[in-house]
């Protein structure tokens, strides 16, 4: 019976007011036991429940430190990714045929160019296509890592379809065009910003302006001594080989454009995989438009050599009197 029935019954049997106040006497000690007791158990599990709690709280910040650990990996692995992403249409552009497949890139580019342009090493790309074993630095054991993120069949399907489109857009002489292959080769955090071709076009509209019949005269040399995609070079390629002028002095198209490519357009390149980018640009990735030429383009660091004051003794000894 509860405690306040129990109090109910015994003060409804007393006959006098003693009886009453022993009844009630009673109860209160009952009741005061009872607090005490709660309380003394309480005191007997406080140290119990930190220490439970502390655990809890312990287990959780661990778990959350983990998780958090897990996180910032696949967030790091997330944005090497997409960072080479990003690379993967300049490498095309540099290295890339008809035959590269995601089980062939890494074969087909340099290593220190891998590691320059994407900020991880070839083995490291191999781990994530692959797989392999590899020691936890927390426990020390050896685990295994599947690999496989990068899906192949998508991956190859791109490769191909970039380079379709890098041959269709091959011809810069063809003047229906109204995009180049630059357009779809995303900036990259190097140096490799390339010029739009509009701006490209302002330039040497402008250059013509002040320095009329420019393009027309085969003794003329024009000198690009920090190339990116080398767009700069194949206008002027375009303005001198259709130049009415040129035209009547030779008028063999083949001619007149290896007289172009040997004698009157110059570039340094500042890095491989730019120099790779630009003369396969210039001279056609077959080198349909080069055929062979001697033609003059280093690769150098020519903001580097500018400072160091070596830029024109540099020009002198790879050009000669050409330039």
């Amino acid at each position: 019976m509860p405690r306040r029935l129990r109090r109910a019954a015994a003060l409804e049997s007393a006959r006098t007011e003693e009886e009453v106040a022993e009844v009630e006497r009673a109860c209160d000690e009952r009741l005061e036991a009872a607090r005490v007791a709660l309380v003394e158990d309480l005191k007997a599990s406080r140290d119990e429940l930190v220490r439970s709690t502390g655990e809890t709280i312990v287990r959780e910040v661990e778990t959350a430190k983990r998780e958090a650990k897990k996180q910032s990996i696949e967030g790091g692995i997330r944005d090497h990714l997409r960072g080479f992403s990003r690379t993967i249409p300049s490498f095309l552009m540099a290295y890339g045929d008809e035959g590269t497949t995601l089980a062939n890139f890494d074969q087909i580019i340099p290593a220190d160019v891998f590691l320059e342009v994407t900020s991880i090493t070839v083995e490291q790309f191999r781990f994530l296509r692959d797989g392999g074993d590899f020691e936890n630095a927390e426990t020390g054991e050896t685990e295994h890592f599947d690999g496989h993120l990068f899906d192949p069949v998508v991956f190859d399907d791109s490769v191909r379809e970039f380079i379709h489109l890098r041959s269709k857009l091959a011809n810069y002489f063809d003047e229906s065009l109204d995009e180049d292959i630059f357009d779809y080769v995303p900036p990259q955090k190097t140096n490799q910003i390339f010029t739009p071709r509009r701006v490209v076009v302002q330039m040497l509209d402008l250059f013509e302006k002040e320095n009329p019949g420019c393009f027309d005269d085969p003794e003329h040399t024009f000198a690009d001594l920090y190339m990116k995609s080398g767009l700069y070079i194949t206008e002027v390629i375009k303005r001198l080989y259709n130049s009415e002028r040129m035209r009547q002095l030779i008028p063999d198209d083949r001619e007149r454009l290896d007289h172009i490519l040997e004698r009157q357009v110059f570039g340094i390149a500042p890095s491989e995989i730019i120099y790779q980018i630009a003369t396969h640009f210039i001279l056609g990735y077959d080198d349909e438009v080069g055929n062979g030429c001697d033609t003059n383009f280093v690769m150098a660091d020519s903001a580097e050599l500018a400072k160091e004051g070596k830029l024109a003794e540099f020009v002198e000894q790879k050009f000669g009197d050409k330039l």
